[in-house]
């Protein structure tokens, strides 16, 4: 029977498949790969063949060169990881034990980003911020997080230990513990008559309170939809062949 590699116990982390090369920090990142990626088949084409972990590699070493002050290194050493492996990390942020980054192209990871261990992103995933202040603006990532491909978590929100983002969801409020979050939503919550907004993506800055807005968006929709039901004016919609055919003048 094998064992994992030692490491911090962790109930969210997954079960070892097998034991690599003892490389220490970087045997534990290529044991990850090995727990998370069914085609896996040897420690050389992982080390040789596999961006994410490069990615997660240099990264190492870019914020390593940051936390001591050559920060110019750091960013100089950050770029030429994204220009390697398409996945883009800014060196300040803090990232835990077997980090796993699945295929990794288009992956974004912002400044003041904090990801726990045993967490897992697929291509295309954004960690951003919403606003210009000097402060924590990125999203916090607890232990056992994993992040569908494509999807957008947006400012200072704490993702629970053991949560799921699925591809392609946008959040933008904190996920508890255990949760799944499927899904994107977008409606126009503010309307300005005249003049640019401010620069920034902070929605908490607004005046208005947006989940208010929407709420009252869901309930003018539900109140339309009773009045349909109550009038016998309720039908069915169209079908994807009929709507073309109307939207064509057939």
């Amino acid at each position: 029977m094998t064992r994992p590699i030692r490491g911090e116990e962790n109930p969210a982390r997954p079960p070892t498949r097998r034991r690599p090369l003892p490389l220490g920090r970087l045997g534990e990142d290529v044991q990850a790969v090995f727990d998370r990626d069914p085609a896996a088949r040897s420690v050389p084409e992982v080390l040789a063949s596999y961006p994410g972990l490069h990615a997660v590699v240099l990264h190492r070493l870019a914020h390593r060169l940051w936390k001591t002050g050559h920060k110019f290194w750091a960013r100089l050493l950050s770029h030429l990881t994204r220009a390697l492996t398409g996945i883009e990390i800014h060196p300040a942020a803090t990232i835990g034990r077997r980090f796993v980054i699945d295929h990794g192209m288009g992956v974004v990871i912002g400044e003041t980003t904090e990801i726990g261990d045993d967490v897992m992103l697929y291509q295309g995933v954004t960690l951003g911020g919403t606003s210009l202040r000097k402060q924590k603006r990125h999203p916090t990532l607890d232990d056992g997080v994993i992040v569908g491909a494509g999807a957008t978590i947006l400012g200072a929100v704490s993702v629970g230990t053991g949560a799921r983002v699925g591809a392609g969801a946008v959040v933008v409020r904190d996920v508890p513990i255990g949760a799944t979050v499927v899904g994107l939503a977008g409606r126009v919550v503010e309307e300005q008559e005249s003049g640019p907004h401010p620069m920034s993506m902070d929605l908490t800055e607004s005046k208005d309170d947006h989940t208010v807005r929407v709420l009252e968006i869901l309930i003018e929709r539900v109140q339309r939809l009773e009045t349909s039901i109550n009038n016998g004016t309720l039908t069915a919609p169209p079908t994807p062949e009929k709507a073309f055919t109307q939207g064509a003048g057939i």
